[in-house]
């Protein structure tokens, strides 16, 4: 009987070792997760600042009664043709990410097809373009 019952609390001390490695393994792994996302999240960040041939945002707000098209046709540094096209809600605001700085001729198109404004503007650095009736 005392045999068994060494033999019981032998292996009951054994179970809880077990499960406390466990414990202490599972949560290495977590702690380990976390730093994996929390160097990536750093190392996107550094990637945006560090290439000077882009421009992060380019963004256009709309103060105008109605919803406007912007369109933006621009050449990245080897010649390749940059087209983006923007639909912007009245009162709202939208953005492009990372285009390639340079000149781009932009044209801005009214809901009923009209041309409100035509020109081109040199990007090599985040901004926000305000449409306003003037």
């Amino acid at each position: 009987m005392k045999i068994r019952f060494l033999i019981l609390f032998l292996f009951s001390n054994f179970l809880q070792a077990q499960t406390l490695e466990t414990i202490i393994k599972g949560g290495e792994l977590l702690v380990t997760g976390f730093s994996i996302f929390k160097t990536s999240k750093i190392t996107e960040s550094k990637d945006k600042t560090v290439d000077s041939k882009l421009v992060a945002t380019v963004c256009v707000k709309n103060k105008l009664t109605e919803k406007i098209t912007v369109k933006l046709e621009g050449k990245d540094s080897e010649g390749t043709k940059v087209l983006k096209e923007l639909v912007v809600q009245n009162d709202g605001k939208e953005c492009v990410f990372e285009i390639p700085k340079g000149i781009y001729a932009y044209e801005i198109i009214l809901s009923t097809k009209e041309v409100f404004k035509k020109g081109e503007y040199k990007f090599e650095e985040e901004i926000t373009i305000i449409v306003n009736k003037d």
